[in-house]
């Protein structure tokens, strides 16, 4: 048995690329993901699954799409939102956020958005930090 220590800080300064979340943990089938956020993602979903975000610094607004009705979470340090699985949305930060995110492995952080992938965002799940 391995008992594997993480430390949240280590990993973030790691690396500095927004939109490139890296697996800090696993718990069973769960990624337990770090991610520096800045700017605009890409509007997309999750049909199978839902997505914890927890913000660890600075701010994030997640747009949501709905029954044809946006509504905006705007979460600061140390909240805490699920996107429910199969909502449309698109997470933003004006001045930057690290944030924690728990998925099933293997999801991609695009969801289902099939567009060009802008230059900014990695679709990949990324390595462990």
């Amino acid at each position: 048995m391995t008992h594997a220590t993480a430390n949240i800080d280590t990993a973030l300064a790691s690396f500095q690329e927004p939109w490139s979340p890296r697996i800090l943990t696993r718990v069973n089938d769960y990624d337990v993901r770090l991610a520096k956020l800045e700017g605009a993602f890409v509007w997309h979903s999750h049909p199978d699954t839902d997505e914890l975000f927890v913000v660890l610094d600075g701010s994030l607004d997640i747009h949501l799409r709905e029954s044809g009705t946006e509504t905006v979470v705007h979460l600061g340090r140390h909240d805490v939102f699920v996107v429910p699985r199969g909502v449309e949305h698109c997470p933003e930060s004006a001045e930057g956020a690290a944030v924690m995110l728990l998925e099933p492995t293997g999801t991609l952080s695009t969801g289902d958005y099939d567009g060009g992938i802008p230059d900014h965002i990695t679709s990949t799940t990324g390595l462990p930090a």
